[in-house]
């Protein structure tokens, strides 16, 4: 591939990564679990949000929480595949 073609790679501390969930959700609740060991073991920032506190939020992702976006991009739902986060973060 075209090095002109290349995305260039952010580190993972420039990363941000974004679950979408709700409160006392299973699986909101396992997706934090894994994202935040993740996230701790190569330094990207996570933050949460509450899908029931924005109505964009709960137009676009009701029916696929939790979701999971890396940089405001979704990157996953459901359940988080911690390998799958690591190299989407460049770890």
């Amino acid at each position: 591939m075209s090095p002109l073609l290349r995305r260039p790679r952010k580190n993972p501390e420039d990363r941000l990564v974004t679950l979408v969930g709700k409160p006392d959700c299973h699986l909101c609740e396992a997706a934090e679990q894994t994202i935040a060991e993740v996230c701790a073991e190569l330094g990207a920032r996570w933050e949460k949000k509450d899908i029931t506190q924005d109505e964009e939020l709960h137009r676009k992702y009701w029916e696929q929480i939790p979701v999971i976006l890396i940089d405001g991009e979704q990157h996953d739902f459901w359940r988080v595949n911690p390998v799958r986060l690591r190299k989407a973060l460049g770890g």
